[in-house]
């Protein structure tokens, strides 16, 4: 189970929409994320840490306080290497390969994502988001890693997964800094198999039934008409004795051919729509 999304990615999915916002089509992979797709928000904690600085500053300032002035600027100093930190943990990152093994509708289905970092920056605390859930991932300097990732299909036919928030709030949690993938990947959803098997038509009578039959040249015995026993089986003088139709059991089988028809089954209760 994902964790609650904060103000920052709640936002981000408002912000996602904007003409500005990349990708604006799904990519051909290998994606690169370069600096033109890095977003950065402050966090609660960067915004509580922000006002905190501020009132240093003022206070500082208004008593000519020399230390606490030192003090804020150092700390400034510090919040804005960590931005810059996190931007470069996202910087050079590559999605070299998305892929899944296809499954039945209603099964989850596993995402598997490869990931590569360049450059001599370790990437620690990524963290991928696709729809409501959540995977973590870390690479060493010039590493290349894989990422799983389950989710749910409720359709079958071609899911396409859409956009992936790939974002960090590495190293102190000040902003969270985050960028949109959209890889143009299609992944296969089966129908889902039918819970009770459906019976195999009777391949001795004229209509459906669920019974086989056994034809031999010797009859076995008599027994009353079924529906969907064929017409040469009765024994018209036994059904005249009784007056009730009569049937021949015949004593030696025979395999005999099955004919299957689509338009008798029972109507599909999925909609043969592709999931987006």
């Amino acid at each position: 189970m994902a964790r609650p999304r904060d103000l920052v990615e709640r936002w981000s999915d408002r912000l996602s929409g904007l003409p500005l916002v990349r990708p604006k089509q799904p990519e051909p992979l290998p994606i690169v994320i370069n600096r033109r797709r890095i977003y950065i928000l402050p966090t609660g904690f960067g915004l509580f840490l922000a006002a905190m600085l501020l009132a240093m500053m003022v206070g500082g300032l208004n008593y000519n306080n020399n230390p606490a002035l030192l003090l804020a600027f150092i700390m400034i100093a510090v919040a804005h290497n960590s931005l810059v930190h996190a931007h470069l943990t996202l910087s050079g990152l590559r999605l070299t390969a998305l892929h899944a093994e296809p499954v039945h509708a209603g099964q989850p289905i596993v995402l598997r994502l490869a990931f590569e970092a360049s450059g001599n920056l370790a990437r620690e605390g990524l963290e991928l988001r696709v729809g409501d859930e959540e995977g973590f991932l870390q690479l060493a300097p010039g590493e290349r890693g894989e990422l799983r990732l389950q989710l749910p299909t409720r359709r079958r036919g071609w899911l396409v997964p859409g956009r992936l928030r790939l974002s960090t709030v590495r190293p102190f949690g000040l902003a969270r800094a985050w960028s949109w993938l959209q890889p143009d990947v299609r992944l296969l959803v089966y129908p889902a198999p039918e819970a009770e098997g459906v019976p195999l038509p009777d391949p001795g009578g004229d209509g459906p039934s669920n019974r086989t039959r056994a034809y031999g040249e010797q009859p076995h015995h008599l027994r009353e008409y079924r529906q969907g026993d064929a017409l040469r089986q009765i024994a018209w003088k036994a059904t005249a004795r009784v007056d009730r139709l009569m049937v021949r059991e015949y004593e030696a089988s025979a395999q005999r051919e099955i004919e299957l028809d689509w338009y008798t089954l029972a109507p599909c209760r999925m909609k043969p729509a592709s999931a987006a």
